[in-house]
């Protein structure tokens, strides 16, 4: 099984929930607009993939931040403010129980990633 974490309503959510079920694909999905999402896995996260590839740089959440706020010059800032800001972080981040990780909805990388797993 794989875990999604994202927000319920974002279009690249639905477009990966669909194809889950269109698939047959069970998973656990986690809201971090409602539950957030630790600290120590995001970090997890950034050392797996880097925080760079996790920011969402081109949302509304991104665009109201201070130019202070968005001069992320580290990981540390980089978590802190994803923490603070769960809608920073791009989604769907999919999560093998290997932990595997895929950030963002293609069909054909999502489908290979997930079938794999």
């Amino acid at each position: 099984m794989v875990s999604i974490y994202g927000i319920k309503n974002c279009d690249s959510m639905k477009k990966a929930f669909a194809w889950c079920e269109e698939h047959g694909v069970a998973y656990e999905f986690h809201d971090y607009k409602k539950t957030g999402v630790p600290r120590d896995r995001l970090v997890l996260w950034c050392r797996a993939i880097g925080w760079k590839t996790l920011v969402n740089n081109k949302g509304t959440t991104w665009r109201k931040l201070t130019p202070e706020q968005q001069d992320i010059q580290t990981q540390s800032k980089a978590v802190a403010l994803m923490v603070e800001f769960p809608s920073l972080i791009k989604r769907p981040v999919v999560e093998t129980d290997s932990g595997q990780l895929l950030v963002g909805f293609d069909p054909v990388t999502f489908g290979s990633f997930v079938k794999r797993s």
